[in-house]
């Protein structure tokens, strides 16, 4: 199995589109490997991957123009692989949060 037999945990904000009848019965049915955290709705400062887009917004898409989307895809990829690459930022990110790395 991909995860070695260890379980996947998902960070789940309160958006309401995620609250719906079909996706708990999806996420009840994987138990078996899923775990879901749930975040409290519109908590931004508890979700990590606001903290990526919050870096990516004030670094890479600052002030950014464009002819077209191709240019902003380009840019927010380069800013995806510089978070990515960084050993600082993401854990970073997660401390924000209030969260660890076991």
């Amino acid at each position: 199995m991909f995860l070695g037999g260890e379980k996947a945990t998902v960070l789940w904000d309160g958006l309401p589109a995620h609250r719906s009848k079909a996706m708990a019965a999806f996420v009840t049915s994987q138990r078996g490997w899923l775990v879901v955290e749930r975040l409290p709705g519109y908590a931004p400062e508890l979700n990590p991957a606001e903290q990526v887009w919050g870096n990516l917004k004030g670094q890479e898409l600052a002030n950014l123009v464009c002819e077209g989307l191709a240019g902003v895809i380009a840019a927010a990829w380069q800013g995806v692989e510089r978070i990515r690459t960084s050993w600082q930022l993401p854990y970073a990110f997660l401390r924000h949060a209030g969260l660890t790395v076991a």
